[in-house]
């Protein structure tokens, strides 16, 4: 009966591999760019079912190792258990890695503006009018591609260019948009100095950057601690197994070691998400 789930485990397993490290679809492509003096005659007949996988594996992304994992314990423990848990866990690794993405954007965002700050202002001491500094200086700092062309156009055909920048600071990272814009107010409706309004923006934009650098910094051993323990159990598993007790069978094939494994799942999860979520309200706050 074990051979089932083991040869449905390695099937598994082997698909994922295949989808994670691709097929050798390069060398295909030049062999049949370079069959018949060059001609592209387009794949064979036989392999036009798989031309649909390069996409599937983009959707799966990453996280498939989830199910590679949860297929190598499958096999090791004789049971479909694992790799019903790694297929669950690619959903909540899917999300963490977007999350990480929406974070590094963000944080692009934001260095993007405080870069525009400074060539704007370099701009407007350079003698040009406040719309020719901000085409300019929008070009030189780039990182805003999806906020440039509504302020962009503002600032070439005379439009509101505190409305455009209001308007783009809606993005995740680019609330320092809101600054510039009021300065920018401030400086054509009541003839203030823009450069000195945007060099404090710009010291204050790098000032709250450099401090969530810092509390990042500072929360990174936190971070860290909770990871390795969460990795503990794993730890005591392999110390099973090296021991000689077989840790696997008792957890994944007697009813005892379901409902520990049940139940230490839970608390694992929960234990990481409190610790994390710990941390998260320190970086907010």
């Amino acid at each position: 009966m074990a051979d089932a789930p083991a040869g449905a485990a390695v099937a598994c397993a082997g698909i994922a591999a295949w989808l994670i490290g691709g097929h050798n679809s390069g060398a295909r492509r030049a062999r049949v760019l370079l069959a018949g003096g060059g001609a592209a005659t387009g794949p064979p007949r036989w392999e036009r079912v798989r031309v649909d996988w390069p996409g599937l594996r983009a959707r799966l992304g990453p996280e498939a190792w989830s199910l590679v994992a949860g297929g190598v314990i499958a096999v090791l423990g004789a049971s479909l258990v694992p790799l019903f848990l790694g297929a669950a866990g690619m959903p909540l690794l899917r999300r963490v890695r977007r999350a990480g993405e929406a974070r590094r954007e963000r944080e692009r965002r934001g260095h993007a503006v405080i870069a525009l700050c400074g060539a704007l202002a370099g701009e407007v001491r350079a003698g040009r009018q406040p719309g020719e500094a901000l085409l300019a200086a929008a070009r030189d700092a780039g990182g805003l591609a999806e906020a440039q062309p509504l302020v962009l156009a503002a600032a070439r055909f005379g439009g509101d260019v505190p409305a455009a920048l209001t308007e783009a600071a809606g993005q995740p990272g680019a609330e320092g948009l809101v600054g510039l814009a009021a300065c920018w107010r401030v400086a054509v409706d009541r003839g203030a100095g823009l450069a000195a309004g945007l060099d404090r923006l710009e010291a204050a934009l790098r000032a709250e950057r450099d401090q969530r650098a810092d509390m990042r910094a500072q929360l990174a051993g936190s971070r860290s601690t909770a990871s390795m323990l969460a990795g503990l159990p794993v730890l005591g598993l392999l110390l099973g197994t090296a021991l000689g007790a077989d840790p696997l069978h008792v957890l994944l094939h007697t009813a005892p070691g379901l409902g520990c494994l049940a139940v230490g799942g839970v608390l694992e999860s929960v234990g990481l998400w409190w610790a994390l979520r710990i941390v998260r309200g320190a970086e907010a706050a």
